[in-house]
């Protein structure tokens, strides 16, 4: 069933997955996260993790690790960073680790750093900036696999990741099924509006008076 859901998920995009959610009156879209190292689709659960201020009490072990640890084939780490793009919330040692468990791809909800290697392990990362600051001695796990809040959507471990060069949406586990199938009918729809677009017919009659209540028949 996973692995049915994950291939039919791929089939799809971030913007019909948006649209198939706005129809549903769910909640998933985010803003201000892109691919910051290579740009590919990522489609997988969540895996996720809480991240705080540092506030001097010491860490037994670096923000993500277990994370990584427990991650797997079809897993997306994602990393609530809480918007924090002063300072890194992913690094390299990170993705290497992730790398070597062929973790689907990381989210961060604020910045990355050392994208260029996570590149070189084309790794794809999605965040909200790169920069070179450390996390060490600034920010701190607070859990991981717990539900979380990244770019004002409310995240719990299991739930269905897709980005793209669009962005990141979340899908809430319970509600993949009616989801998937309404982006389905959104790509379906929109493939044959392009394909009557390419013959050079005029727009204003592809996208006709329907188009902005399209959703409600699987449009967008």
């Amino acid at each position: 069933m996973t692995d049915d859901i994950r291939a039919r998920l791929s089939k799809v995009d971030a913007c019909a997955v948006s649209d198939a959610l706005d129809a549903l009156g769910l909640d998933g879209a985010t803003t201000g996260l892109h691919s910051v190292s290579v740009a590919k689709q990522i489609v997988g659960r969540a895996v996720t993790v809480d991240l705080a201020d540092y506030d001097g009490t010491p860490s037994s072990r670096h923000l993500g690790t277990a994370a990584v640890d427990a991650s797997g084939p079809g897993d997306v780490i994602v990393v609530a960073g809480h918007g924090r793009r002063t300072v890194a919330g992913w690094g390299g040692v990170l993705s290497a680790g992730a790398s070597v468990r062929h973790v689907v791809g990381i989210v961060v909800d604020g910045a990355a750093r050392d994208v260029d290697q996570a590149t070189e392990y084309g790794l794809a990362v999605y965040a909200a900036a790169a920069v070179t600051r450390s996390a060490r001695g600034r920010v701190v796990e607070r859990a991981w696999n717990v539900p979380v809040s990244v770019a004002g959507v409310t995240v719990c471990p299991g739930d269905w990741v897709i980005a793209d060069g669009s962005g990141v949406v979340f899908v809430p586990a319970g509600h993949i099924g009616e989801v998937l199938a309404k982006a389905e009918a959104v790509v379906a729809r929109e493939t044959l509006l392009a394909a009557r677009a390419l013959t050079g017919e005029p727009l204003a009659e592809v996208m006709g008076r329907d188009y902005e209540s399209m959703l409600n028949g699987g449009g967008r």
